[in-house]
């Protein structure tokens, strides 16, 4: 991951003022900001703050950013210092708890970097094979995973397809979804693969 040229091509653009390689790090990095956000419980708004302080610390920092590759390690370490500072302030609005300094976070902000870009990438892997799903069978897998569940019945009346055609039909999106290249190279599948 650290070496990867695409990273260090867009900071580099990023760094020319080039505002579509800007908006390409904030499109490929938004979803591991927010998913650390998630993880420390922050509400959506504590979430969204916190975010567009990593963003306005990269956008001051980004000529000062010595090895560009590390872009993730550098997000993921500046945003778990940004939930900290805003869960210190959700618990005293004062102010008055102590604000730990990077030294003193525990973890390898590279670690937490990896994990979360793994999960942001399966995230975009499955919306790209969500995408190439025909719309009706994007209908299915959304009523498929309404919280809380529909019965087969109630998705039966919605999409107007036969209760008994429903499993068979959820069984050949899943396959289309894990032969999907992009999920495919993360799950290791065979592209070809019946599944």
């Amino acid at each position: 991951m650290c070496d990867d040229p695409s990273v260090t091509d867009l900071v580099t653009r990023a760094r020319n003022g080039e505002k579509q390689a800007w908006d390409a790090l904030v499109e490929r990095y938004a979803p591991m900001v927010w998913s650390i956000c998630r993880r420390h419980g922050l509400s959506d708004a504590d979430a969204s703050d916190v975010g567009q302080s990593v963003w306005l610390q990269l956008a001051g920092q980004l000529d000062q950013l010595r090895a560009p590759a590390a872009l993730p390690g550098w997000l993921a370490g500046a945003t778990v210092r940004e939930c900290r500072r805003a869960r210190c302030a959700i618990r005293s609005p004062l102010g008055a708890a102590p604000v730990p300094d990077a030294e003193n976070i525990p973890g390898n902000p590279a670690d937490v970097a990896g994990h979360e870009l793994a999960i942001a990438e399966r995230h975009a892997a499955l919306r790209d094979a969500f995408d190439q799903l025909p719309a009706c069978d994007q209908q299915l897998i959304v009523l498929l995973l309404e919280d809380p569940a529909m019965s087969y019945a109630q998705i039966s009346a919605e999409l107007g397809i036969p209760v008994e055609h429903i499993g068979p039909a959820r069984t050949r999106c899943l396959g289309m979804l894990r032969r999907h290249p992009a999920v495919a190279a993360l799950t290791g599948a065979e592209a070809g693969s019946p599944g």
